[in-house]
């Protein structure tokens, strides 16, 4: 291999830039030239590709976002787009290429790799919702953004005694929610795996004023519903006055944590050993503190393992 390129592709997350500097490093230093190849799949198609030095990823492991910038791309989920994309790949004479990204950024690595150029996939969204990894890069951030959420209006909320529903991000994915809702010591955590039983909840609320607890705290992923849409189903269940906070993209932004910048290091740094070792359509991950890979599309084909005995350990801390 003596070209390999890299992209990053579908919603940012904090840690894809310490990836990125980790996947041109690493070709650097084994004497392989490192393209950089801009606004995702478009940029793929347009061959808005460019090469990278050392000096390209200096000062950048602390940012938030991606220096590769991102894009939605529709042409190339078509076949005709995806040639496109070999195509511009094979002008600039890349021989391998690192995926940074989520679930629609694997079906792209996938896709080419069908069309027999090799790729690795590096999970990269803060949903943490892609498997054949315990975490993805940009989950600790993100978590630890709606934390900080969760503490100042928890200091709103005792003041002025009111019920606080904190949306927090999370459509096909509750991970966010319920470890910031374990982590924040929320009353009642709402995900997409578990199915919404306000009879439960209503339950809970109306125990815990008759102990006299003057304020609560409710997460809601937006994949369940909006926080709005969840306050007025509770109005109609238990009369009492509520408060909606939405917290959005900010927790896209930020600067990645530790965890998250030494979790993108490695995984894209076995990314490039990969592509090295002459292999394509792999995923690389991490599980029990070791990096992994696995074949992507088995990875695509795996639903998201959610960790039920956390949700109940949630319920059992909040009564």
């Amino acid at each position: 291999m003596k070209r390999l390129g890299v992209l990053t592709s579908g919603g940012d997350a904090p840690g894809m830039n310490a990836a990125i500097r980790a996947v041109v490093r690493k070709s650097i230093y084994h004497g392989i030239e490192p393209y950089g190849i801009y606004q995702g799949y478009s940029g793929l198609i347009n061959g808005n590709i460019k090469k990278l030095e050392i000096g390209s990823v200096g000062d950048i492991i602390q940012r938030g976002g991606t220096v590769l910038r991102s894009a939605r791309c529709e042409e190339f989920k078509t076949r005709e787009g995806q040639l496109k994309g070999v195509e511009q790949l094979k002008k600039h004479q890349i021989d391998g290429l690192v995926v940074i990204g989520g679930d629609g950024s694997y079906q792209g690595a996938r896709a080419l790799t069908g069309h027999g150029f090799p790729c690795v996939g590096v999970p990269a969204t803060i949903d943490n919702d892609i498997s054949g990894t315990q975490f993805t890069i940009g989950f600790d951030t993100a978590l630890n953004t709606v934390l900080d959420a969760i503490d100042k209006i928890r200091d709103t909320a005792s003041s002025h005694e009111r019920t606080f529903i904190i949306e927090v991000m999370g459509r096909g994915a509750g991970d966010i929610a319920l470890w910031s809702g374990l982590a924040g010591g929320a009353e009642t955590i709402i995900v997409p795996e578990e199915k919404l039983d306000m009879n439960d909840i209503s339950d809970r609320l109306k125990k815990g004023q008759l102990r006299g607890k003057k304020h609560t705290i409710i997460i809601v992923a937006e994949g369940v519903m909006s926080g709005t849409e969840f306050a007025d189903k509770l109005k109609e269940a238990v009369d009492i006055e509520t408060r909606v906070s939405v917290l959005g993209h900010i927790q896209r932004g930020g600067t990645p944590t530790g965890f998250d910048r030494v979790l993108a290091s490695r995984l894209g740094a076995r990314a490039v050993e990969i592509l090295m070792e002459g292999k394509g359509g792999r995923a690389v991950g991490i599980m029990k503190d070791q990096i992994v890979d696995n074949d992507i599309s088995q990875i695509l084909d795996q639903p998201h393992s959610f960790q039920n005995e956390m949700f109940d350990l949630s319920k059992e801390l909040s009564i």
